[in-house]
């Protein structure tokens, strides 16, 4: 690995370090495997310093993370940013009271939650996980933030399969950052 961490030369760098898997989890569909360049300390290392470059200038105050692998990415990455990082969870994981969004999902509805208060004085939040897809969960955790009192600021992702066109889904005008894309 080198240190070049210019988007190209990020992208270079990981993109061999993703596994794909082919037909998983229903056939026809290819399966973006992050967990081999989570498992490369440096290559690791080199993801959060990339989104640390492209995000800090958005001036963050704090990271939600979406549920599960978006805790890996979120949390990390607040505390190399020395931000603080909030869940965002489906339903029923969460203690005490929660905002919740409901959202639609090509074969019926979901949830995401966070808990009340959370994001109390308006913090600028950044909303951080793995992978863009087809921009449903992205954009109701926005809503969410935006709902539980945070102001958006912007959205880091590892990676972004392009051709579902999850980007046009998010809310307009907010910066989007992918380190690898597809």
């Amino acid at each position: 690995m080198s240190s070049d961490t210019s988007a190209a030369g990020l992208e270079a760098q990981l993109r061999p370090l993703v596994r794909d898997i082919p037909d998983f989890p229903k056939p026809g569909i290819l399966f973006r495997d992050l967990t081999p360049l989570m498992r490369d300390p440096r290559a690791w290392g080199l993801v959060l310093e990339g989104l640390q470059q492209r995000l800090a200038p958005l001036k963050p105050e704090l990271i939600v993370g979406i549920e599960a692998r978006g805790f890996l990415v979120g949390h990390t990455l607040a505390v190399q940013m020395g931000l603080g990082f909030v869940p965002v969870r489906k339903p029923g994981k969460l203690p005490g009271a929660v905002e919740s969004v409901e959202y639609s999902l090509e074969y019926g509805t979901d949830r995401l939650e966070i808990v009340q208060g959370s994001l109390a004085g308006g913090p600028r939040v950044l909303v951080i996980d793995d992978l863009l897809a087809t921009g449903g969960t992205a954009a109701a955790c926005a809503q969410l933030v935006q709902q539980a009192g945070g102001s958006l600021c912007g959205f880091g992702f590892v990676a972004e399969l392009c051709d579902l066109a999850g980007r046009q889904k998010l809310s307009s005008g907010v910066p989007v950052e992918a380190l690898i894309q597809y």
